[in-house]
């Protein structure tokens, strides 16, 4: 596992999915060794090794084999370090045992910890006087209007509404939030533990996924322009909060906006799913790196909305049980809008991903209803055995 041949600073991407990490990565020049749960075709196709991360009970993160693996690229020289991407919520602590091995390219695992536990997070939102929906540590009496949300949740799969009385796994860190109006926004950033810099407003697409899961992650649609005042005040916030927890690297803040007013709710320490749609802006993985390594960050003019159209990408997820052939597998590789490609003879239950769809359009609108449209496409060849 050595990256001798080519000459080029190696790459660690780990996370439930590593796939958009390890396509910037290897667009940006870096070699790559990808370790993930999935292992899909185009994740593969990106980096000169691939691991399996994932455990064999659930969608997470297996602690030995992620430190197994992190431990095996120590030994290669050309390797710079690692960085984390989704499913570490979960597992903070691996952060701070992974950095042991390896360098962590992106935010400690101690400030992780500070931004995940919801006291202290939502404690600071407090003392800097910004806003964010209430929240509580006890369970409401009465629960109606209310929702539970795990700290170390990630993809909105923890979000229950706090009186259903539903069987649901055990949490470590519940605190429920008051339900509030607003459309589901992110902003995505890069950070250097002292300030920020935009590379762009998304907004999110979050749906239910059965009874239990009311507000599931499916993807997102940017880059999105805000009114310039409300721009100038996401900026001066997101360096506020940088400076407050010494964020580092790419991040994304997750926020509601209600007409001219947002309400916070939580920043994400890591690359965001929504950097896919700012590839052609700004090459975001080296700024990741060398904002955590250098402390230097792009040039604010890339930050600026281009004008260019809308994109947005969306996840699919089954919706009956399904195992996939090699001729399903072949159709969906030769499709340049779809991406997490899974391989030939996958299998899927339902609620399971089974891969992502590109789309773009002059409007939010529009986006969402060609993501739709490809949506149904997909699923309908799916169907067909």
């Amino acid at each position: 596992m050595t990256a001798a041949s080519t000459g080029r600073a190696t790459l660690v991407v780990a996370g439930l999915s590593a796939r958009l990490m390890a396509e910037a990565a290897a667009r940006e020049g870096y070699d790559v060794i990808a370790l993930d749960a999935f292992g899909d075709v185009d994740t593969r196709r990106a980096a000169r090794h691939w691991q399996s991360i994932g455990s064999d009970s659930g969608l997470r993160l297996d602690e030995r084999r992620t430190l197994d693996a992190l431990r095996e690229a120590a030994t290669d020289p050309q390797v710079r370090g690692w960085v984390a991407g989704s499913g570490f919520e979960c597992v903070p602590e691996l952060l701070g045992r992974g950095a042991q091995l390896l360098p962590l390219i992106g935010t400690p695992a101690e400030t992780v910890l500070r931004v995940r536990d919801p006291a202290g997070f939502f404690g600071m939102l407090d003392w800097l006087g910004l806003p964010h929906p209430e929240i509580q540590l006890d369970e409401p009496d009465p629960p109606q209007g209310w929702l539970r949300k795990e700290a170390r949740g990630t993809g909105g799969w923890h979000i229950r509404r706090a009186d259903d009385r539903h069987p649901a796994e055990p949490a470590q860190q519940p605190y429920y939030q008051r339900e509030a109006p607003g459309t589901p926004m992110s902003a995505l950033f890069v950070a250097n533990g002292r300030e920020a810099r935009v590379l762009g407003i998304s907004e999110l697409i979050v749906r239910p996924l059965g009874p239990a899961h009311p507000h599931v992650y499916r993807g997102a649609i940017g880059p999105v322009a805000l009114p310039a005042a409300l721009a100038v005040g996401l900026e001066a916030t997101l360096d506020t909060l940088v400076a407050a927890f010494g964020l580092r690297g790419l991040c994304s803040l997750d926020f509601l906006l209600d007409g001219d007013h947002w309400s916070l709710l939580e920043i994400n320490p890591r690359p965001s799913a929504s950097a896919a749609l700012y590839a052609e802006q700004t090459p975001w993985m080296r700024a990741h790196v060398e904002a955590c390594t250098a402390g230097t960050l792009p040039a604010a003019a890339t930050a600026a909305p281009s004008g260019r159209p809308l994109r947005g990408s969306e996840i699919v997820f089954a919706r009956a049980a399904v195992q996939l052939t090699p001729a399903q597998a072949h159709a969906l590789a030769a499709r340049d809008d779809c991406h997490d490609l899974p391989a030939a003879g996958s299998r899927f239950a339902p609620g399971d991903p089974v891969c992502s769809v590109e789309a773009s359009g002059a409007s939010a609108g529009e986006v969402r209803a060609r993501l739709a449209e490809k949506r149904a496409a997909l699923r309908a060849a799916l169907a067909r055995t």
